[in-house]
């Protein structure tokens, strides 16, 4: 193997893994968005963690986060809760999320 073969087998390998880690900060900060969602409602216990887990699965459906942004905008129309307003708070979930990976929590 040349020194070429195994630098590119090094991008490869650091690309998995960065593509890991992202795949792993969206899924917990949905979770966490599905968490502060089933706040909202008044959800605790194992409904809020059924919830949570909804809105990770709605993240499936299609690429990019409208699929959940529409998920949590219908689900908390009642509550006056904007497009925007969760947008920001998946922003700020999101730094959470991969402090938490970081962390190795």
């Amino acid at each position: 193997m040349t020194t070429f073969d195994k630098r590119e087998e090094g991008f490869e390998k650091k690309f998995a893994h960065d593509e890991e880690l992202k795949f792993k900060a969206y899924a917990r900060r949905n979770k966490l968005l599905g968490l502060w969602a089933a706040e909202q409602l008044g959800k605790t216990g194992a409904d809020a963690e059924a919830y949570a887990k909804q809105v990770v699965m709605a993240d499936f459906e299609e690429a990019g986060d409208g699929d959940v942004v529409r998920k949590v905008v219908a689900d908390l129309a009642d509550k006056n809760v904007t497009e925007q307003a969760i947008r920001a708070k998946m922003n700020e979930l999101l730094a959470q999320a991969v402090a938490q990976i970081q962390a190795g929590q």
